[in-house]
């Protein structure tokens, strides 16, 4: 997971500059002329990146809003540099001069001949923040979660054993100070973006740590690492999309990006946020290893009893415990086999709630159990039938696969072997409202989502990314269809390695107020090249 070192030979000068341009698979050298080919997937049956028309018409200053925030799950390779700043007054002027004029913005994703080689965005932790000498007095985040730090709650919130984790992410005495996040179509550009970086920047900064990560080949684009299709109850920004899927929760901007409409407390008013961080965003990140080996010989070795091969009963289990088959179709539409043309519809893959005529849903998981991956994570009418709503929960999640695909020999034995995952990327205006409370409150609880009052019924932890503490029991229920009162000691099959939160700032930031430029002293910047 090393990076390259710094080559000696010259780099073009267009390969810095955000223009956009071209490269060509067969010839990665080629750094001249205009992009033909986008550097993002569609991948069948999710959301698409912003459109054209979307961007046009938006409300948001999307030429100020890093494009990570809004691409969601739908990158070619991306490598996560972590680094830790040693001379703040030397890297305050490489980010204004070097880094935020190739800081990639949601304006350039629609148009192909506006995106560049490789997209940069670059985030904060919030000891990076002080080591920039940001004066949280007079110009808070307000946000307790983010400044605390992942590794401060990580037990106590999130049911983590810290034993298992990156030991650069639980490092005190040497934190983590930011990421920069390089997404491109060819890994050597990648590698040689950061080398750019890395020359520009030279000792102010170094790296701490890196994950690169890829999407799946071939077929399996779009799908993580147990195989499933990942990213497809992406939220709408009222603000920004014109295009609203069926069954889509429809936010205001303000649910993801700080300061806009919408980024409110729990009583409705407008949570304060310094003038300079407008338009930024909390990005949760986590490094979460999967036990594939494991996770398939377990279906195979619990599959439920009925009609079908053995294999076919297995996929039955898996996809009650996702909430989704492989392909994407929702179990709660296609309960007993997969149906490859509804998942690959985004007109139909998400148009559900959980509700059906002649049917409790209080007590009926004939079709999704109440502790399906998806249900947990998204309530839909298990909240809004009791008058709550989970759009103020709602998250854009751009995590990406880690790791190598399961070898025979991994497959053969059940073990895995070569580590491999989700490097897991959520954004939101509000970590205690996003990502933290999605895991706490949701995935972890044993009583939720609510069946019977009172006392709550315990249904069970999210069967994937639930996490126990200590030596408790995963129990699970509702998985067998055979007996969906029955419960199942589920291994622990997601393993968190650890992570970090970030506050991922308005491009305009990283020339002004974090690089300790006002707005007046712009003209006096120069633009260095990378040579």
């Amino acid at each position: 997971m090393s990076l390259p070192t710094v080559p000696t030979g010259a780099l073009p000068g267009q390969f810095v500059a955000n223009a956009g341009p071209v490269h060509s698979t067969e010839n990665p050298a080629a750094t001249t002329g205009v992009r033909q080919t986008s550097l993002y997937n569609c991948i069948d049956g999710l959301p698409p990146v912003p459109s054209a028309d979307d961007v046009a018409g938006s409300e948001l200053k999307t030429d100020d809003i890093q494009s990570d925030i809004f691409v969601g799950k739908q990158k070619h390779n991306q490598l996560f540099y972590f680094f830790t700043i040693h001379d703040a007054a030397s890297f305050k002027r490489h980010l204004a001069a070097d880094i935020a004029p190739i800081v990639t913005s949601v304006t350039q994703i629609p148009h192909v001949h506006r995106q560049p080689l490789v997209a940069v965005n670059i985030a904060f932790s919030h000891a990076g923040l002080l080591a920039l000498d940001v004066n949280y007095e007079d110009n808070s985040l307000n946000d307790e979660i983010f400044e605390n730090g992942q590794a401060a709650s990580a037990v106590t919130s999130l049911n983590d054993d810290t034993a298992s984790w990156v030991p650069q992410f639980k490092d005190a005495e040497n934190p983590i100070h930011g990421v920069i996040i390089l997404a491109s179509d060819n890994i050597q550009l990648i590698d040689r973006q950061v080398a750019c970086i890395q020359s520009d920047c030279g000792p102010s900064i170094s790296k701490v740590y890196s994950l690169p990560a890829a999407v799946r080949p071939g077929c399996h684009a779009g799908h993580e690492m147990f195989g499933f299709l990942d990213g497809i109850a992406q939220p709408s920004i009222r603000q920004l999309h014109k295009t609203h899927f069926p069954g889509q929760n429809v936010v205001d901007a303000g649910v993801i990006i700080t300061g806009a409409v919408g980024d409110v407390d729990g009583e409705g008013n407008p949570i304060k946020r310094a003038d300079w961080a407008v338009g930024g965003s909390f990005l949760a990140f986590r490094q979460l290893q999967q036990l594939v080996p494991e996770f398939n010989r377990y279906l195979l070795q619990n599959a439920p009893a009925g009609e079908g091969d053995l294999q076919s009963r297995a996929d039955l289990m898996g996809a009650r415990m996702v909430g989704r088959w492989k392909s994407g179709a929702p179990v709660d539409l296609a309960p007993t086999a997969d149906d490859p043309e509804l998942g690959a519809d985004p007109q139909r893959n998400n148009n559900f709630t959980y509700e059906h005529e002649g049917s409790d849903l209080r007590s009926d998981q004939s079709r999704c159990p109440f502790t399906a991956h998806i249900r947990k994570t998204r309530p839909r009418a298990d909240l809004t039938s009791i008058g709550f709503d989970d759009k103020p929960n709602s998250i854009m999640r751009a995590g990406i696969p880690y790791g190598q695909e399961v070898t025979p020999e991994e497959q053969a034995s059940g073990t895995t072997i070569h580590e491999r995952g989700l490097a897991f990327v959520a954004y939101q205006s509000q970590l205690a409202k996003g990502f933290q409370f999605i895991q706490q409150s949701w995935a972890n609880a044993t009583n939720f989502p609510p069946k019977k009052t009172p006392p709550p019924e315990e249904i069970g932890f999210d069967p994937i990314i639930g996490q126990a503490t200590g030596a408790q029991a995963r129990l699970v229920s509702g998985l067998d269809p055979n007996d969906t009162s029955g419960s199942l000691s589920i291994p622990q099959f997601v393993i968190s390695r650890g992570g970090e939160y970030f506050f991922s700032p308005p491009i305009s930031a990283l020339r002004g107020h974090l690089a300790g430029i006002d707005d007046g002293d712009h003209e006096h910047l120069g633009r260095h090249h990378c040579h």
